[in-house]
Formats: C-alpha cells, sequence, structure tokens
C-alpha cells in the first residue's frame, strides 16, 4: 500500500484599504509604481565561444555549429584548419546576454550571462573570447569577453556522480563594455508620460492629484488608466520635474481580486474581496482501499493444486455526516470574516478553492478570480 501526502499553502493577503484618505497605513512613492516613458532597459544578445575548459566543453562531433565556429575564429587569426579533424574538447559555443541600462554612456561597462548551446558538461575556468552584443535592431551596441563565473559544479566517477546548481550557465562580471549609446534626449522633451506598472484609473487619478496640488497649477493629466502625462511649468526642465514627482507619496488603489494557483494550492486574497449574503456547507467524504494479497499454496507433498495469489481487498469509507459544517456569511463580510469562517469549518486550502470557485458561480462573490 502506498500513501502519498499532499501539502498546500493558503495565504490571505490584507491589503491597504480604502485609499480615500491620507492614512499611515503605507502610501507608496509615485517612483516606486510607474515608469517614465523612454527610460527604459534594452535586452542584448550574441553568440560567442568560450574556451579553456578542462575537457568538459561540446563534443565536436555533436555540436556542427561550435566546430563550424571554431574553424572560422581560427581562420580569423590565420590558422587554416577547415577539413582538419579537430577533436578537443575544451571549446563550448554559447549564447550571451545582457541588459543595457537606460543613459549608458560608451565606455562603460555592463555585466553579460553566459549559457551553453550544446552538450557541454561545465564551464567552470573557461574565458568567453570577443563577442558582439547586438539590439533588437541588428546593430551592435556592445563587446563582451572576459573569465566566466560559474556557481556550480560538477563531478563524476566510473558509478557515478553530483552535480549542483548549474554549471553550463555562468556570469563575466563588468565583462561588457558599451560601443554605442542609445539615442533619447529626455531634457528636450516638452512633455513625459507616466505609465502605470499597475493599470488603474483611480490610482493615475490620485497621482494627477497629488501633482497639481503640489505645484499649484494643471501640471499633470490623466490620459487613461495606466499614462499620466506630465508638463513642466515655466522654468521648470523636465528631469527636475520628474525628480520632485518621484519623492511624492499616493495610496495605491487595486482591483478586488482572488489568485488561485492550483497546482501549488496557493491563494492570495486582496483586502478589498467582498461577498453578498451567502450560505457555506462543507463535508468530506473519504475512500480507502488497501490491497493486501495473500498467496494460497496447496499443502506439502500434493499431487494436485497450485500456487495461486488470492486478492484481499479492504474499503473504509469515512464521512462527517455527524457534523453540521455549514457556515453563513452576511452581506459585505470582509475577507477577513471569510476567511475565518471557512478556518471554522476546517477545510483544507483544496477545498478553500472549490469553495471560492463556487461563491463566485453562485454570483454571491464581488472579485476578479485568476488561476494560473
Amino acid at each position: 500500500m502506498r500513501i502519498q501526502a499532499l501539502t498546500l499553502t493558503a495565504i490571505a493577503l490584507f491589503g491597504l484599504g480604502f485609499a480615500g484618505t491620507a492614512s499611515a497605513e503605507g502610501p507608496s512613492r509615485i517612483k516606486d509604481i510607474v515608469d517614465v516613458e523612454g527610460v527604459r532597459e534594452n535586452m542584448l544578445i550574441g553568440y560567442g565561444l568560450v574556451v579553456g575548459l578542462n575537457g568538459t566543453g561540446d563534443k565536436l562531433g555533436n555540436a556542427p555549429f561550435t566546430k563550424q565556429s571554431l574553424t572560422a575564429m581560427l581562420e580569423r587569426l590565420g590558422v587554416n584548419v577547415r577539413d582538419q579533424n579537430l577533436n578537443t574538447g575544451n571549446v563550448a559555443a554559447v549564447m550571451v546576454t545582457s541588459t543595457l541600462p537606460p543613459f549608458t554612456n560608451q565606455g562603460s561597462r555592463i555585466d553579460v550571462n553566459v549559457s551553453t548551446l550544446g552538450d557541454a558538461k561545465s564551464l567552470q575556468g573557461g574565458t568567453l573570447l570577443v563577442t558582439p552584443l547586438m539590439g533588437g535592431d541588428s546593430e551592435v551596441y556592445a563587446v563582451a569577453q572576459g573569465p566566466v563565473t560559474v556557481s556550480g559544479f560538477t563531478a563524476s566517477g566510473d558509478a557515478g556522480g553530483v552535480t549542483q546548481n548549474t554549471p553550463t550557465a555562468g556570469r563575466v562580471p563588468n565583462g561588457a563594455i558599451v560601443e554605442k549609446e542609445i539615442g533619447f534626449d529626455l531634457a528636450s522633451l516638452p512633455s513625459v508620460r507616466l505609465g502605470l506598472r499597475n493599470p488603474d484609473f483611480t490610482t493615475a487619478r490620485r497621482i494627477a492629484a497629488t501633482i497639481n496640488q503640489q505645484y499649484g497649477s494643471k501640471v499633470a493629466v490623466v490620459e487613461n488608466n495606466s499614462s499620466v502625462k506630465l508638463t513642466p511649468p515655466a522654468g521648470k526642465a523636465v528631469v527636475d520635474l520628474v525628480t520632485d514627482v518621484e519623492q511624492l507619496t499616493i495610496q495605491p488603489d487595486q482591483v478586488a481580486k482572488i489568485v488561485i494557483d492550483e497546482r501549488s494550492g496557493v491563494i492570495v486574497m486582496g483586502a478589498d474581496v467582498r461577498i453578498s449574503t451567502v450560505a457555506v456547507a462543507q463535508g468530506n467524504l473519504t475512500v480507502r482501499i488497501t490491497e493486501t494479497p495473500q498467496v494460497s499454496q496447496p499443502a506439502p507433498f500434493s499431487e494436485n493444486g497450485d500456487t495461486v495469489v488470492v486478492p484481499r481487498t479492504s474499503l473504509d469509507i469515512t464521512g462527517d455526516n455527524d457534523q453540521a459544517n455549514i457556515a453563513y456569511l452576511p452581506e459585505g463580510v470582509t475577507l477577513q470574516e471569510l476567511v475565518s469562517s471557512l478556518n471554522a469549518l476546517g477545510v483544507t486550502p483544496r477545498d478553500v478553492i472549490t469553495i471560492l470557485q463556487a461563491i463566485k458561480a453562485a454570483g454571491a462573490l464581488q472579485a476578479e478570480i485568476e488561476v494560473l
């Protein structure tokens, strides 16, 4: 008989409540909830070779791209090995990725990540050769090179091995030099927009109202639920305006939502979740089936009879029919009362998921349910 145990976790996050009053419940700085138009990172990618591996690189017979890259690199250096039988295990083809921060100047250094493409076992001790890093427009913005730092390792013998973390991925700190800057002049813009990371009309309106109150004029205008347009007043630069606005604080609003991850049993409920009058009943029925087969065989020296397996099945059915597991939830019940009522029923997180979905189907749950 095999018994499996599944541990589920239910998490209730109590939000900040209604944000109509300027209380000390935890307002957020505007810089923590918005992005400034044009101030963004840019993804870079490149293809390169890591050399100096201690026999843990690609097998050239299984990775033709590594062999072709190695041959092409040697030819550029004046070494002709075309049509030769290369059998080194100290080279690995890698993809090099990085992120170019906004307003990074030419000559600055940025970190790069390195990941293997072929069947290399580890990048430990390797060195990344010169690798151009391109943006989405196929232009080269940085060039990477340097020793690869790997946090994992692998060790093996004839009968087994051990691997810790991921030795086929590494990092080159300050391994790329920026060769080309992104052309964006923030200071010359007549206006700039703030993009909300969590779009919401109420939050956008509060941002605009706080900014206009700070300057005493209509500096900010709400364009939609995810954008607030800023126009600097006379004598104020855009950069100075953005700097001042970032330090202002507001109380963000949020949509009443319940997020459910059925795979792990995690439930996250916001503080604004409300339900109408509803009664909830929960009962458990457990059926346990146990197989204990027995062997039946004839007596010693018997002339007739065969040894056979005789199945033995035991069924045990239990239920909570004797308990009145029912809870009455009045209209406008809060999240805390909802969780307390469900806990009073002794329900599991998996049952909570089912109950919440049933309340939503009945039209009594005034919140959005998002299932991951």
